[in-house]
C-alpha cells in the first residue's frame, strides 16, 4: 500500500520541519506520496523539488490559502500547480502580504488593547518570516509569560483582539490555482473558523457554493476527522463527483498530529478513493 499525505507545512509557514527535515521525516515514515501545503507560500515546494533524488518519494506541489465570503472562512488547497505560475505567484504575494499586514495590526492591537509590547529583536525576527501568524505571536506570548501554551494564547488573547481579518476571496484563490494548472480542493470541510463545526445542509451548501466557482476536490481522509464526518465528507464528494484527498496537517512540533496520520483505518477504501486524485494530477517526481 502505497501511504500518501498531502496536507504538511515547513517553517516557510507554521510548521518546524524545514523543506529538507520534511523529506527525511517522509521517508522514515514510508509515505510514497507528499504534498508541501504551507499558507499563502510555495517556496518550500521549489526548494522540494530541487532537494528530490530518483527513488524518492513522490512529491506534489502545494499550497494553503485562508479564504472568505458570505458563506464563511474556508481553507483552500492547490495541487500540481506550476510554482513559477504568474497566476500562482501573483495570488501568493497577495496572501503574504495581507498576512504581514494582519501581524502587524495584532501586534499593534496587543499594545494597545493588551499594554503588550515584544522586545525589538524579537518583533524583527517574527518580521522576517517568510509567513509569520498566530501561532508566532502565540509563542512570543508564552515566552515572555502572558500564557502558559500556544493554544491558549490564541484562544483566550489573540483571537479577541480587534482586528479586521483580510482573508482572500475564494473566487480568486480557486481561479489562481486552474489558471496555474492545477487542483483545487477544500481542506478539512468540517471544520470553519476556530472551534466551528459544519455539518449537513450547511456544509453541503458551503461545497456547493464553492463548486460553483470551479472547485474540483474535498479533502476527505484528515487526522482530525472520526468515521461519523469522514463518511458525510465522502458522501457529499461521491454525490458531487469531487476527486478524494487526504492529509494529516502535520506541522512538526507544533502539533501532536503525526505525518501520515489520516483518520482512517481502511487502507484499501482509503487507496481507492484517493487513487483518482493522485492519477488527475500524474504528479512529477
Amino acid at each position: 500500500m502505497a501511504l500518501i499525505d498531502l496536507h504538511m507545512h515547513t517553517t516557510i509557514s507554521d510548521g518546524t520541519d524545514t523543506p529538507e527535515e520534511l523529506l527525511s521525516v517522509v521517508k522514515s515514515a514510508g509515505i510514497s506520496y507528499f504534498s508541501i501545503t504551507d499558507h499563502d507560500a510555495v517556496k518550500g515546494a521549489k526548494i522540494m523539488m530541487d532537494l528530490l533524488s530518483p527513488g524518492d518519494p513522490v512529491f506534489i506541489p502545494g499550497v494553503e490559502f485562508s479564504c472568505k465570503d458570505e458563506l464563511g472562512k474556508y481553507h483552500i488547497l492547490g495541487y500540481g500547480f506550476d510554482p513559477a505560475s504568474p497566476s500562482i505567484q501573483k495570488i501568493v504575494d497577495k496572501g503574504h502580504e495581507n498576512r504581514m499586514t494582519e501581524v502587524r495590526s495584532r501586534l499593534k492591537a496587543l499594545e494597545d488593547e493588551c499594554s503588550i509590547v515584544f522586545p525589538e529583536d524579537e518583533i524583527e525576527k517574527l518580521l522576517a518570516l517568510s509567513n509569520p501568524g498566530k501561532p508566532h505571536i502565540g509563542n512570543l506570548l508564552v515566552k515572555y509569560g502572558y500564557a502558559e501554551s500556544r493554544g491558549q494564547a490564541i484562544t483566550e488573547i489573540i483571537n479577541k483582539l480587534k482586528v479586521k481579518s483580510l482573508d482572500l476571496d475564494p473566487s480568486e484563490v480557486i481561479t489562481a490555482i486552474r489558471d496555474g494548472g492545477g487542483i483545487s480542493v477544500l481542506a478539512h470541510p468540517a471544520f470553519g473558523s476556530g472551534t466551528q463545526r459544519i455539518f449537513g445542509k450547511e456544509l453541503e451548501k458551503r461545497v456547493d457554493h464553492l463548486i460553483s466557482m470551479g472547485l474540483q476536490g474535498i479533502e476527505a481522509y484528515y487526522s482530525g476527522f472520526d468515521k461519523e464526518i469522514r463518511d458525510e465528507v465522502l458522501a457529499i464528494a461521491e454525490s458531487r463527483g469531487l476527486l478524494i484527498t487526504c492529509g494529516s496537517d502535520y506541522h512538526g512540533k507544533n502539533k501532536t498530529v503525526r505525518p501520515g496520520e489520516l483518520g482512517t483505518d481502511s487502507p484499501d477504501d482509503f487507496m481507492e478513493k484517493v487513487s483518482a486524485f493522485i492519477y488527475a494530477l500524474n504528479p512529477r517526481s
